[in-house]
């Protein structure tokens, strides 16, 4: 069960980003990538290694979250989703891993609205959850409101600026995603090329902080992006080639 929000949770205080302009190698350059799939762009800001253990979770438990993303695909869509955007939002403050609050994907070809991005559905699927009179939570909508402080989002691919900008009109505690603007634009897919530490960066007036960790486990976020455009890329687990693109093989 999630806690009442409060103004300061637990003994964590949220912190603006910490960043580092690293050098300048052109507009195309990427380092190498980590072991555990972290990939550095050395044309801007740099931000922390996902690996660490930032604001006290361990590594495996933000691997452990980004999977559940990455799962949402197979129980709300499909596990070779042509858009392959998606969330998990998630409560730290609860013991353990944590609790899952809701996940969301990206839903515009089966809604028909353009702006409902996995961010967007998640964010729109949390709110409905926290103020459900019969659900857990029973918040009022200032209380669920106020709750987003205290919660986590966890997307398997970098923000488009509307949701990192939702993100931060949210007031959301932390935000992690896996798979870069960078690594999409490389692969063909259309992206306004405005990354996240950007509107962050931009976004200092706003009431609330919140931490941004990038680049996790991007060995198995990649996958999920990486098939659409490259007819020689292996289809995600559970799929296979058909008439030219990724079907459930099962």
């Amino acid at each position: 069960m999630m806690h009442p929000p409060v103004g300061i949770i637990g003994s964590i205080v949220l912190l603006a980003i910490p960043f580092v302009v690293g050098h300048n190698h052109g507009p195309n350059h990427l380092a190498a990538r980590h072991e555990h799939g972290h990939q550095y762009t050395m044309h801007g800001p740099v931000i922390a290694d996902p690996t660490l253990s930032i604001n006290g979770i361990p590594f495996s438990t933000r691997a452990h979250w980004m999977r559940v993303a990455n799962a949402a695909l197979a129980e709300l869509e499909s596990p070779c989703s042509f858009s392959a955007f998606a969330t998990a939002i998630v409560n730290h403050t609860a013991p353990g891993l944590g609790e899952l609050v809701c996940i969301g994907v990206n839903a515009n070809s089966k809604t028909g609205n353009p702006t409902l991005h996995g961010e967007i559905a998640a964010i729109t699927n949390c709110t409905a959850v926290m103020t459900d009179p019969d659900g857990p939570f029973r918040f009022t909508p200032s209380k669920a409101q106020a709750a987003f402080k205290q919660l986590s989002l966890y997307t398997n691919a970098e923000s488009c600026p509307m949701c990192a900008s939702a993100i931060r009109w949210s007031g959301f505690r932390e935000y992690i995603y896996g798979t870069s603007i960078d690594a999409l634009i490389e692969q063909g897919w259309g992206q306004i090329r405005i990354p996240s530490i950007s509107v962050f960066e931009q976004s200092f007036d706003l009431p609330t902080q919140a931490r941004l960790i990038g680049g996790l486990l991007t060995n198995e976020t990649d996958p999920l992006f990486f098939w659409q455009f490259n007819p020689d890329f292996p289809c995600p687990e559970g799929c296979a080639r058909v008439s030219g693109t990724c079907k459930p093989s099962t």
